[in-house]
């Protein structure tokens, strides 16, 4: 016999219930339900059970919309709850707040640092198993999609986004990403940022860049790390980009770089007349474009760190604030109204208009905030070097590059400071 305290505890609904208890039967095992005195092979005992377990199934319901309704409320009130099991780089203490956990922190900013660096996702798991970093979970491979879910997602800025799932059905506890079905509720400041905000929104920037990159016939193009100049290199008659590969020359393998439309010609079905550049080539020009920077330094640079400045002082801090007071104020009105029918949708519509708006905002600064760190590295780059430079480095290329137009005798150069040069090659 099995004894059980009630018929909630044996099965969550009226089906499975009955199921179970016939697979029993037929072996002969009794089940006693204790709070409603029922014995399975008492002649009655299927049809109490039935209309028992169809209560307990409706007490379960009931149960379950109760908490779901609970949570939504924490959720409208702006209190957070976040699972930190598999976080990387936050903690729980004791009050159930999260902290940062100082080595995995480390870790994040290093993802962000190394993606805004020009690295793939492949490229940046690729570091991480090979310095013996794990995932959150433990794994000693990192995937794609747990970096790019790491990039977006908006804790690390110290906001939260809450309701992102929700239980579909109470019976099977599936749970779906919620696309529309309850209301989202966004907190800010909800806890200890381990990114600033605007690295965050330039990652976001540079994320939309990468899954916008077009061939030259406008298909899409998939973004690789592998070499700096892959896509940086554009060609000056149709738009595509540059794509490196080998030729065999007297038995050596030579690597140059050609126009992709070119080089799949058959494919494009395009007939571009652009050149074939030889890496050697290609190298001793950047080399030569950063040899100019050094030499012209004194000219450009105190114009351009004018110009950063007078941006940098057009913020939109007391546009923000407007909107973070009105949001503020829609927000009370908004729970006031929560279980109206009326008003409620216009109100979250203008909630949402104001954080489009605000975010746009944020974009505009931290694009303004960025042009000052891009301007910064290059005085740091020009301070590094007095002498001209030598050797070809894929790390300064990425660090300070923006796009390079190739034309039949010369290449333009384009720095993500703004600075433009050419080189006769």
């Amino acid at each position: 016999m099995v004894v059980t305290k009630s018929i909630s505890r044996f099965a969550r609904n009226t089906l499975d219930c009955l199921k179970y208890i016939r697979q029993l039967k037929e072996k002969n095992i009794a089940v006693f339900f204790e709070k409603e005195a029922i014995n399975t092979l008492d002649a009655k005992g299927e049809v109490l059970l039935t209309i028992m377990a169809s209560l307990a199934q409706q007490e379960s319901q009931s149960l379950s919309q109760n908490v779901r309704l609970g949570l939504q409320y924490r959720y409208q009130q702006g209190k957070v709850q976040v699972c930190a099991n598999r976080f990387l780089g936050y903690d729980k203490d004791e009050d159930g707040n999260l902290v940062i956990n100082p080595d995995e922190a480390e870790v994040v900013r290093r993802i962000f640092r190394e993606y805004l660096g020009g690295k793939s996702y492949y490229a940046i798991g690729q570091g991480l198993t090979a310095d013996g970093i794990r995932t959150a979970a433990g794994n000693d491979f990192w995937l794609a999609s747990t970096l790019r879910k790491i990039l977006t997602n908006e804790k690390y800025i110290g906001d939260a986004l809450l309701q992102k799932t929700v239980t579909t059905d109470f019976l099977n506890k599936k749970r779906v990403a919620n696309k529309g079905i309850v209301p989202q509720y966004y907190v800010e400041n909800s806890h200890e940022a381990i990114i600033p905000r605007d690295l965050f929104l330039q990652v976001q920037e540079e994320m939309v860049r990468r899954a916008r990159l077009k061939t030259g016939t406008g298909k899409r193009r998939v973004y690789s790390g592998k070499y700096a100049l892959s896509h940086l290199m554009y060609c000056a008659d149709c738009g595509d980009f540059y794509q490196r590969t080998q030729w065999v020359l007297k038995g050596e393998h030579v690597p140059v770089w050609r126009c992709a439309s070119r080089l799949h010609k058959r494919k494009s079905g395009i007939d571009c007349p652009s050149r074939t550049i030889y890496e050697a080539d290609l190298h001793a020009a950047v080399v030569m474009a950063f040899n100019q920077m050094i030499e012209q330094k004194d000219e450009f640079l105190p114009g351009m760190r004018l110009a950063v400045d007078r941006a940098l002082a057009q913020n939109n801090s007391s546009r923000v604030a407007e909107i973070d007071a009105r949001s503020e104020e829609l927000q009370k009105e908004l729970l006031k109204k929560a279980n109206a029918k009326q008003g409620f949708e216009e109100l979250a519509d203008e909630i949402d208009a104001l954080r489009e708006e605000k975010q746009a905002l944020l974009l505009e600064d931290a694009n303004r905030t960025a042009m000052k760190q891009k301007l910064d590295e290059l005085e740091a780059f020009l301070d590094e070097h007095q002498e001209p430079v030598t050797d070809y480095d894929e790390g300064m290329v990425r660090r300070l590059i923006e796009r390079i137009t190739v034309f039949e005798d010369h290449l333009a150069f384009e720095f993500k400071c703004g600075l433009e040069t050419e080189v006769q090659k």
